[in-house]
């Protein structure tokens, strides 16, 4: 058992529709949770017009809270803490609220988000998984929108709407028309939004989730992963009016998660209606970490810890966990330096994560190794990973491991990466399988020898007293990984291409 498997911290994230328990593992960049439940308690029922937090939802509330308390204390979580929002904050009984909800769970700090506040967590926990994260976060709840810029990493202009869905569906009567309306008044009081427009839209909630997800089974998308799931501006309009019209006649074989969502999902689709009317935003990204995120960010994670790369820390730790050498990826990374051509910053960043998890199915069943690696890597839990980015890294893990180029298993990766992406994510691959063949793992053995990609020739050079490791199947691989770049291959002592050089 590793040392920071026993250091863990909890937060229950209290809300108008919804509460959940948090429980995160370790102290890491990115945020491993170990235990995560909701209830459903919709407190904002009726709030709009009562003033009052709801009645069943209050009687609920003892049983669920004492649960918590059990589940995270039992676990030794701390810090450990409460986050009450929209409801209990708008509510006149929210104090009262407040009052039994420390008698049920002593010593617990409780706090309640300000708006202002509400958004500011919410940003936190979009940069925790997407650093450079450029435009505006909607953080929609059951009782309000939290709005907020990013710019360089900095958090502007936040700003709260009552536009959440219980509020939204209270507000309009459960009339959809008119909740446009509301929607779109709400809006003009946003006056920064203009500074926005054609950025990025980045969309946190389980309203905003469950319309993606229902949308991700209607269009057969690959992946069932909701975070990070990207729509261009014109698709995102599809979705939004695709969601609206399924609602009026009912949405028939939804899955199962999506079904105590149902009701929430046209007023949802209303306000993403009118926030791209109103930033036409260049893309849509639907971010799974949010408020809890946010503040795992803020309370438990070094300042160190948060200002690494989240991609390159997850990799790491991938690494650390899963391979046996832990020089062999930065060996790796040197030996392949010559493989692309005028290769970009992105592209360097890709070949080092790859590099770093590229020994992570070593423990695998020989039979299964290829398509576990490949599932391991597409399907992790964890945030850091944009989906092209599953599908390259997950890809070229599988090509380590001898999959061939039409297993059916890939076809995710192909529908997810663009052609020139998925070639090089198997140029990559089949280059760690002749680096791994040859050295054996070992980070000494493989920088004895270089690999030189000409403009015919792809070429593997030597000492000459390595001779013995150049084996049968160094040579074979060699030759596919030629093929595939459309090159020759040979093989070169250092002293034959000293040679070369003087004649």
């Amino acid at each position: 058992m590793s040392s920071h498997s026993l250091i863990r911290s909890a937060i229950v994230d209290l809300g108008s529709n919804s509460v959940r328990l948090v429980v995160f593992e370790g102290r890491e960049r990115n945020p491993v949770i170990i235990f995560n439940e909701k209830a459903t308690l919709r407190l904002g029922s009726g709030l709009d017009t009562t003033k009052r937090l709801n009645p069943k939802g209050v009687a609920l509330a003892e049983g669920v809270f004492k649960r918590f308390y059990a589940v995270a204390t039992t676990m030794g979580a701390d810090p450990f803490m409460v986050l009450a929002t929209a409801a209990v904050r708008d509510a006149t009984d929210g104090q009262e609220f407040i009052n039994k909800l420390q008698s049920w769970m002593p010593n617990v700090p409780i706090h309640i988000l300000t708006g202002e506040q509400e958004a500011d967590y919410a940003a936190a926990g979009v940069l925790c998984s997407i650093s450079n994260a450029d435009g505006v976060v909607a953080d929609i709840g059951g009782g309000s929108m939290e709005l907020v810029q990013l710019c360089g990493q900095q958090r502007f202009n936040a700003q709260t709407l009552p536009l959440g869905v219980i509020r939204l569906m209270d507000r309009s009567e459960k009339k959809i028309s008119k909740a446009k309306s509301i929607v779109t008044k709400d809006l003009k009081t946003v006056e920064w939004i203009e500074e926005v427009k054609k950025k990025n839209l980045y969309l946190v909630g389980g309203a905003f989730r469950a319309m993606a997800q229902l949308y991700m089974e209607y269009t057969s998308y690959p992946l069932s992963i909701v975070h990070y799931y990207t729509l261009p501006y014109d698709e995102a309009k599809r979705m939004v009016e695709w969601t609206i019209e399924k609602s009026k006649g009912g949405i028939n074989d939804i899955p199962i998660f999506i079904h105590k969502r149902l009701n929430d999902l046209p007023y949802a689709a209303t306000v993403l209606g009118q926030l791209l009317a109103r930033m036409r935003p260049e893309k849509i990204i639907f971010c799974a970490e949010g408020v809890r995120e946010g503040w795992y960010m803020r309370n438990v994670v070094s300042e160190a810890a948060c200002n690494q790369d989240p991609q390159e820390a997850a990799a790491l730790d991938i690494s650390e966990r899963l391979g046996r050498v832990k020089e062999f990826p930065l060996a790796l990374m040197q030996w392949t330096s010559d493989l692309f051509k005028n290769e970009t910053v992105e592209m360097k960043r890709l070949r080092w994560n790859a590099c770093l998890i590229s020994d992570s199915g070593c423990h695998d069943h020989p039979a299964y190794r290829k398509e576990q690696s490949y599932l391991r890597i597409l399907c992790m839990a964890g945030m850091a990973f944009d989906h092209p980015t599953r599908a390259f890294l997950a890809l070229t893990t599988a090509m380590r491991y001898e999959a061939g180029v039409d297993e059916g298993f890939l076809s995710s990766a192909k529908k997810i990466l663009t052609h020139k992406q998925f070639e090089q994510a198997i140029v990559l691959g089949m280059a760690f399988r002749v680096a791994y063949t040859l050295s054996g793992n070992l980070p000494s053995l493989l920088l004895r020898t270089r690999l030189k990609v000409g403009k015919k020739k792809l070429s593997l050079y030597f000492s000459q007293h390595l001779d013995a490791v150049i084996s049968d199947a160094v040579t074979r691989r060699l030759s596919r990984l030629g093929q595939l770049m459309g090159l020759e291959t040979q093989l070169l002592s250092d002293e034959e291409e000293l040679k070369n050089k003087i004649s």
